[in-house]
């Protein structure tokens, strides 16, 4: 499971185009925009793999090519699925070692599926997911270095988390489970079977702790959104805004079982995009 406001599985749609990422992305000038759709396209094929249900050696030595073609593609010589990055790289400052981390990340539910990560693997896990993407989206938008690193690392985590929390049910449908291994103990359930984790009564007090992490990122990423040019962050300002709703949604809903799919309604999501791609 990646950021999908960037990557895949959105939650009102399985492509770009009914994301919230497309109604951001939308808004931005033609060569922002299309590398944009550039990193969502990279971040899309390479989640695929880790989301397959193929061989994991396969899967593995996918991932590596990838990786070898993101070398390929800073030593000059790009292959074929890549060359029309060349110019994109070269304008937004795009880093290989960002392209990288993604690919690390969806490595990580390669081996074996993600079960109960300490906090320490699960931070890193969206480090790489979801900020990762950000600090190549944020040198595209043309936020500052310092405040487009910071934005990047408190929006990807709210976003993620956000995911986590609302995909509980389809992540333990495919022998996943993203919830901490110290927050499971700490309400007193001892196993880490993602079916058996997900109906036990104290489920609500796992998540907690992860909504207040999650609120908490959303408002260290507004403190940089509000200081920044209003022109450079409408396009993560939206899918901020969209997420938080999300989250607030879920938080109503409750975490008990059992717990009804939660989405935001199509007015909701073209409110957000007329106050704060065009107010």
């Amino acid at each position: 499971m990646t950021l999908e406001a960037t990557a895949s599985n959105a939650s009102d749609g399985s492509s770009a185009s009914g994301s919230s990422f497309y109604a951001a992305m939308r808004i931005l000038p033609r060569e922002q925009r299309g590398a944009m759709f550039q990193i969502y396209s990279f971040c899309r094929q390479v989640d695929d793999i880790a989301d397959s249900d193929g061989p994991r050696p396969e899967r593995l030595a996918a991932l590596q090519q990838w990786r070898d073609d993101i070398d390929a593609l800073y030593q000059g010589q790009p292959p074929a699925r890549l060359r029309e990055y060349v110019a994109s790289v070269r304008r937004f400052g795009l880093k290989r070692e960002d392209f990288l981390a993604i690919v690390d990340g969806m490595e990580m539910d390669v081996p074996q599926d993600i079960r109960a990560p300490d906090l320490a693997t699960l931070d890193l896990y969206c480090d790489r997911v979801a900020s990762a993407v950000g600090r190549l989206s944020v040198r595209v938008f043309g936020l500052s270095e310092g405040d487009g690193i910071l934005l990047a690392h408190h929006l990807g985590r709210a976003l993620q988390l956000t995911n986590i929390l609302r995909d509980i049910d389809e992540d333990a449908g495919i022998g996943r489970l993203y919830l901490p291994l110290e927050g499971l103990l700490h309400a007193g359930i001892t196993g880490t079977d993602p079916l058996k984790v997900i109906s036990d009564p104290a489920l609500p007090k796992v998540c907690a702790p992860l909504v207040a992490r999650a609120r908490a990122h959303f408002e260290k990423a507004d403190e940089v959104m509000r200081r920044s040019s209003r022109r450079v962050v409408r396009a993560p300002r939206i899918m901020s805004k969209y997420y938080r709703a999300i989250l607030e949604l879920l938080v109503a809903r409750g975490f008990a079982a059992p717990r009804t799919p939660v989405r935001l309604n199509k007015m909701a999501r073209i409110a957000i995009v007329l106050r704060y791609a065009l107010i």
